[in-house]
């Protein structure tokens, strides 16, 4: 059976291109977009892969698999909106560029045979030009490939450091050998999360390596000249420290694992010279394939350069053996050493819980850190003074799920020196945030005093559109970029004014991709549980819907269930009614395009101990759907006797257990689940036990041991090749046949080439015509 194709409006509206990516330069003179096809042919997905260590590269340019088709760059200017593309080379498949703090950005090209790197001097008029005789791999850099992880520009400006491709070119074309797959086990307690894509004999070892190794490069851009720093080898990661002596290295190294991915292996951290001498080992660490559920590895994690000191290095190590229920007065210390990295590292700090991150104020010595209280699910936010902890000293907590307190996240600044530190104005920094509100989302721009903790509103977005801030104007702190939309006008970016001077000014024009679509009314709707917990969903209504005249309405229910420690903070409304409706591929507002109401993001809370909260996780969303299906045939919109509901993920394992345990639905969709959670047996999303601490919460989560008592038909779509912890193919296939043996109805779809969430082109637009089929087939219309 080949792919199917929906109406032609629906294949317009997906092949309509999408609204760039937007990426502000050092000094917000300029923004480099980035444009790309949302949905790339199925044949860029079939390209020769191997799959190795939790990852998947294509041998043929030495590097990870390509999922997502970018196709160029243009720079828009703030000053007059004026935009130009970027020279590169025709149908090119590009990077997310990397900037210098002087302005240059560089970007990879994939070749036919390897990966480019292109770079550009600062300034409008400047175009990429080849690095002459640079070809590098991505297979193990830090950052994400989109992003130029495997390429990073010098504090200076002045050099690439670049994970090289070795002299020999792309390897691992070799055919797989015909030999048995052994591994043993013999007194570990690996107690971790069910992965994909694992090696699986010596000869997957060997590809792996010769793979994944790269040499350490010093580039000069202009002309190609290339100083070797190292010894091939392992490589993830190459950064400059401030003032440019020492370079901070992450590598792997043997042994591997059968057990665990890459990011797991035996690993170093080191300290080089800039010229490549082994200066420092801050961590040799072996293979962690016995970290504890929900924990951390032992040793020093999170290095990175004190960007405020010329050379000293900070990092976090647990004290609890990284096991959250290990009893510890404190679970986490931060260290540091400075060069000439000669010395014991000094203690800086314990903490109580455990930290997840900070990042340098502008004041030397002075640290914004942040820690997780897992048993109480609160964060603290620490002003943390390396030289005198003493005055560490709190500038914030919450609870985690508590979107109406959420302070935001803080902007950052690359100086001029090649430094990144926070964003500051004296001694506050700026936080932009979501803004959620019971009336929905209002994001807005803040300032925060780190002396004082005064906090002052510089703009928040206004109750009729949705605009989200992107950087400062020029540098100004008086004029903002923002992404404004509303329901009837799609993104673009304007200038605005902070305050009450709002003085806007149009950058973009870029049109409604869809104008057939403009017709939607959707609205936030409010039910209560039955338990006093407020539920919410956004409701989404065919054009020309009237109540009066077309009466009730078929409604299909999408939701993807959470957890809270509260009723107050799960009741919390979440989204906004004043985005544009964007019909993405994965939306569920396409189906109000065909006559059925759609209840979108409907809020299924599993509330309680984080211990035992699944204990009742059926009856919770059983009360919460069966809610949702009431507060809206009370409002004359939805028929009762024709619901279907449908989600992705986590939200497909809801639909399969509403479905095994309630007679609500007249029908489900259920994408890339997981349905027997035996597979899954060292727990499953937030749940902490595993299957034999509480074996009768397995059992009754799990849709497979009760697919006798799915009576109501059920589309199961999965990808082929799901790397997804968890949710490998097996699951709705083993589910399809339970149902199908005990007398029941489902339609299984698997497509092939796609990971946990789907792609390309023919897979969408074949997953979305299946979709249809199927509300008409139980729905109607």
């Amino acid at each position: 059976m080949s792919f199917l194709l929906p109406d032609p409006d629906v294949v317009s509206i997906i092949d309509a291109p999408p609204t760039p990516l937007a990426l502000p330069a050092p000094g917000e003179q300029f923004l480099v977009l980035v444009h790309y096809h949302a949905h790339p042919p199925v044949a860029m997905l079939a390209r020769p892969k191997l799959r190795l260590a939790g990852l998947r590269i294509d041998p043929a340019i030495g590097g990870r698999q390509r999922t997502r088709r970018f196709t160029g760059l243009s720079v828009l200017r703030v000053s007059d909106g004026a935009t130009r593309m970027l020279a590169l080379p025709a149908n090119a498949q590009v990077s997310v560029p990397t900037w210098a703090a002087n302005g240059r950005l560089a970007c990879t090209v994939d070749e036919g045979d390897g990966i480019g790197v292109w770079a550009a001097d600062a300034g409008w008029d400047s175009d990429p030009v080849q690095v002459p005789g640079l070809r590098v791999r991505d297979v193990l850099a830090a950052e994400p490939p989109a992003t130029g992880g495997t390429i990073r520009w010098s504090r200076d400006g002045r050099s690439l450091l670049a994970l090289g491709a070795p002299a020999a070119g792309p390897a691992g074309g070799a055919a797989e050998p015909i030999e048995p797959r052994i591994t043993e086990t013999s007194g570990k307690r690996s107690q971790m999360a069910t992965y994909a894509d694992l090696l699986a004999s010596e000869s997957d070892e060997d590809r792996f390596e010769e793979l994944a190794t790269t040499v350490p490069l010093r580039v000069d851009p202009s002309s190609g000249a290339a100083t070797k720093l190292g010894p091939a080898g392992l490589y993830q990661y190459l950064e400059e420290s401030p003032d440019g002596r020492y370079l901070l290295v992450y590598r792997l190294q043997r042994p591997f694992s059968f057990r665990v991915p890459y990011v797991y292996f035996a690993r170093r951290v080191e300290v080089w010279s800039a010229d490549g001498g082994l200066v420092r080992v801050i961590a040799d660490l072996g293979v962690s394939d016995e970290v504890p559920r929900m924990g951390v590895p032992t040793g020093p994690r999170q290095v990175s350069w004190d960007e405020r000191r010329p050379a000293r290095l900070i990092w976090t190590e647990a004290l609890d053996g990284g096991d959250p229920v290990a009893p510890a007065e404190h679970r986490d210390q931060v260290m540091f050493l400075a060069a000439p990295f000669d010395s014991e590292p000094q203690l800086a700090f314990k903490l109580a819980h455990r930290c997840l991150g900070w990042a340098n104020a502008d004041a030397a010595d002075l640290l914004v850190l942040t820690e997780r209280d897992r048993d109480r699910r609160w964060v603290t936010t620490w002003v943390c003074d390396l030289a005198a902890p003493q005055r560490n000293r709190v500038l914030l907590e919450l609870g985690e799920d508590d979107s109406y307190a959420d302070p935001g996240t803080p902007m950052m600044r690359l100086h001029p020196d090649g430094t990144r530190t926070l964003r500051q104005d004296g001694s506050a920094i700026y936080l932009r945030g979501d803004g959620a509100t019971p009336e929905g989302e209002r994001p807005f721009l803040d300032r925060r005093d780190l002396v004082t903790g005064e906090t002052t509103r510089l703009f928040q977005s206004p109750p009729d559109a949705h605009e989200t801030v992107l950087c400062f104007a020029a540098g100004r702190t008086d004029r903002l970029v923002v992404s404004h939309q509303s329901p009837a006008e799609p993104p673009n970016l304007w200038v605005v004014g902070v305050g009450g001077a709002r003085d806007p000014r149009r950058l973009t024009e870029w049109p409604d991709p869809h104008p057939v679509a403009t017709g939607l009314t959707k609205q936030l709707v409010l039910a209560d549980r039955g338990d006093g917990v407020q539920l919410s969903g956004m409701l989404y209504l065919p054009p020309g819907y009237d109540p009066a005249s077309d009466g009730m309405l078929p409604l299909v229910i999408w939701a993807y269930p959470y957890d809270y420690g509260n009723a107050s903070t799960a009741g919390q409304v979440r989204g906004s009614s004043q985005r544009f409706t964007w019909l993405s591929a994965a939306d569920p507002a396409w189906f109000a395009l065909r006559g059925y109401a759609v209840l979108a993001n409907a809020t299924m809370p599993v509330i309680g101990d984080q211990e035992t909260k699944n204990d009742t996780y059926v009856e919770q969303i059983v009360a919460a759907a069966a809610a949702h299906i009431k507060a809206l045939s009370e409002r004359g919109v939805a028929d009762p006797a024709r619901v279907v509901v449908a989600g992705h993920s986590y939200g497909a394992f809801m639909t399969a257990t509403l479905l095994a345990h309630t007679d609500l639905f007249a029908a489900g969709i259920a994408r890339s689940g997981a349905y027997n959670r035996t597979l899954t047996p060292f727990g499953f999303q937030t749940e902490r036990r595993s299957f034999w601490e509480a074996p009768e919460v397995y059992d009754q989560v799990s849709a497979f041991r009760y697919a006798d008592q799915i009576a109501a038909p059920l589309l199961l779509v999965h990808g082929a090749e799901d790397t997804n912890s968890g949710t490998f193919p097996i699951q709705s296939e083993r589910l399809f046949q339970a149902i199908g043996g005990t007398g029941g109805t489902a339609r299984l779809v698997i497509l092939p080439f796609e990971d946990h969430g789907y792609v390309a082109r023919e897979s969408v637009l074949h997953v979305l015509a299946e979709q249809f089929a199927w509300l008409e087939r139980w729905l109607g219309r």
